[in-house]
């Protein structure tokens, strides 16, 4: 085939898959127009996943109606007119190619009408081409409705994920751009139901309550003002106490210049503020608006505009770590137990104070591997503290994986000492009982016998609207393990059960611990997410490094891990136990 210039069809086809990645693209770029217009409402309202319809509407200034085809041109813009002004950008959209991608993809609706004018201007264009243009009534500002997305684009309609997670996607840029203009009232309809609104007050804490939830936001820190180490650079919003955590960075969500941006160096910054204050591999959650003047920032490094070039990027490393290590040093409390007491609230006398107090029951009953058990004694319910439940006897029904082991004692509080005939074991007590509580679980679910307990009392949970959908979408999965959910409003839901392992917990720990995993879905090394949720599970109920073990409930735990298929590592692949043998020892102390 010979070299030739392609149609302009063919053109706009491929510049729109630079731009519309996925429903969500379409309501970020109209979101963008609808804010750079001067918008003081924004209302989207979409139809299943956005395929069918998405509509936004706006009371900007409007598009004059001898400019209205013009503005489906492409690289046509009222936004810059030289390279110059690349250098000083202050608005969300700058190249002219939104409208006109938009419109190569699907079939759209423009009606606008401009401030200045008595009466508005309506457009219909099927791929990119107009096929009708008339007068009409309507309010200031623009009305713009996508039909049928994709449909000349079969490859990338086949690549869309599924219907609630494109739903999940556009409450996500919704709820990012209410956060970055909390001026401005945003409202979002999925299939007719109101899923997100934020109030326009100009306070981002009325948002943030809207779109992270109040149980969230009441944890979270405002960022102190701070003197940068250039005046001009701003750095403001709100981050997590420590003991809000989540497994990834997708809860870090920054601005620059009012512009949601991807960047793993500001990412890091954030992390790196919480040095000591969170373990490795857990993350903050965090809103953080960053201002700089816009002839030190380059935004034309990205085809959807999701990245941004800093001229001294290293001032604003420093000065995002800087603000957000302050709110935490500011804000660091002594740690309290569950109930709001802090430690210094409780007199502890060593000679009155039953042994007891220092020792909690696993509940391991040699008989029924990793069951556990809540009953206890009225003595033992006056006074708070856990029994230690007596052990069957063991089970033959399960081969031994292990050769049989003799407890001999704990080292600190989070490791089992044992000897077997091949010389010394180190047991990881966490590990070990994870391992366990595993194997019997995933044996329940085979059998289509999940152990769930019911709330002693109907608990709800207000999530974040893309939470709120992840649930939905999951909803199955999540009662195939134990948990069940009802819908209870637009993003809250009602927590019927949860798995029989998890019944000694607060109910809103529980499912908050699941929603980490779901977001991640399945990862390589796991044949569904529902084995994935059960390891979490598992986890949550597994006893804790730290915990003084009794004699008895070693020894059960042992006997327990020595029939477990796979003995030596846990669910996540961490190792149980560390062996040395008898010439090993030998070799140790000199004797060989």
């Amino acid at each position: 085939m010979g070299i030739h210039v392609l149609e302009d069809q063919v053109i706009a086809q491929i510049a729109a898959g630079e731009v519309i990645e996925r429903p969500a693209s379409v309501i970020k770029e109209l979101t963008e127009n609808a804010l750079d217009a001067g918008a003081s409402n924004v209302h989207i309202e979409v139809t299943g996943s956005g395929k069918k319809l998405i509509r936004v509407s706006d009371d900007g200034h409007g598009i004059p109606s001898e400019e209205v085809e013009l503005a489906f041109a492409r690289h046509a813009t009222s936004k810059l007119q030289t390279t110059d002004d690349l250098m000083a950008i202050q608005t969300l959209g700058f190249r002219g190619e939104a409208l006109a991608s938009i419109a190569a993809v699907s079939h759209v609706s423009l009606t606008t009408r401009h401030q200045s004018e008595a009466t508005g201007t309506k457009l219909l264009l099927e791929g990119g081409r107009i096929q009708q243009r008339k007068s009409t009534g309507a309010p200031r500002g623009t009305v713009i409705t996508v039909e049928n997305l994709f449909y000349n684009t079969p490859a990338r309609l086949k690549f869309l994920k599924a219907e609630n997670t494109e739903k999940r996607h556009i409450a996500s840029v919704v709820t990012r751009y209410a956060m970055a203009y909390p001026n401005i009232r945003f409202v979002l309809h999925q299939d007719g139901r109101e899923v997100f609104r934020s109030g326009g007050t100009g306070q981002l804490s009325d948002v943030l309550v809207a779109a992270l939830g109040l149980d969230t936001f009441k944890d979270m820190l405002e960022l102190p003002a701070l003197d940068s180490e250039r005046d001009s650079i701003s750095v403001v919003g709100y981050t997590s106490m420590p003991s809000i955590q989540r497994a990834d960075r997708s809860r870090i969500t920054l601005f620059v210049n009012g512009r949601w941006v991807q960047d793993s160096s500001l990412s890091y910054a954030v992390v790196q503020a919480y040095h000591t204050f969170l373990m490795k591999g857990r993350y903050p959650v965090a809103v953080v608006m960053i201002t700089v003047p816009p002839d030190l920032l380059d935004v034309n490094v990205h085809p959807a505009k999701a990245e941004v070039r800093f001229q001294d990027p290293n001032a604003v490393f420093a000065a995002v770590q800087r603000a957000i290590r302050r709110a935490i040093i500011d804000h660091s409390e002594t740690p309290a137990l569950r109930g709001g007491r802090s430690f210094s609230d409780f007199n502890w006398d060593e000679d009155t104070a039953p042994q007891k107090t220092w020792q909690m029951g696993l509940g391991i009953e040699m008989e029924s591997p990793g069951s556990f058990s809540h009953q206890s004694s009225g003595a033992e319910r006056e006074t708070g503290y856990d029994h230690t439940i007596p052990f069957g006897p063991t089970s033959p029904a399960r081969p031994r994986t292990l050769p049989m082991l003799r407890v001999i004692g704990q080292v600190g509080a989070s490791y089992i000492v044992a000897e077997g005939p091949a010389g010394l074991y180190l047991v990881d007590q966490h590990a070990a009982h994870e391992r366990i509580l595993y194997e019997q679980f995933m044996l329940e679910y085979a059998q289509k016998e999940p152990l769930a307990q019911f709330t002693l009392s109907s608990q709800t949970i207000e999530l974040p609207a893309p939470e709120a959908r992840l649930i939905e979408e999951n909803i199955d999965v999540l009662q195939a393990v134990g948990f069940k959910l009802e819908p209870f409003g637009t993003n809250t839901f009602v927590i019927r059960c949860i798995p029989a392992l998890l019944s000694d917990q607060d109910p809103l720990e529980a499912v908050g611990g699941i929603i980490d995993e779901l977001e991640m879905g399945k990862t390589p090394g796991h044949a569904s997410i529902e084995e994935k949720i059960i390891q979490r599970v598992c986890k949550q109920a597994a006893v804790k490094a730290g915990t003084v073990l009794s004699m008895q409930e070693m020894q059960g735990l042992i006997r327990q891990l020595e029939r477990c298929q796979s003995p030596l590592t846990c669910p996540h692949g961490r190792p149980t136990m560390l062996h040395m043998s008898s010439d090993e020892l030998a070799r140790e102390f000199g004797r060989k």
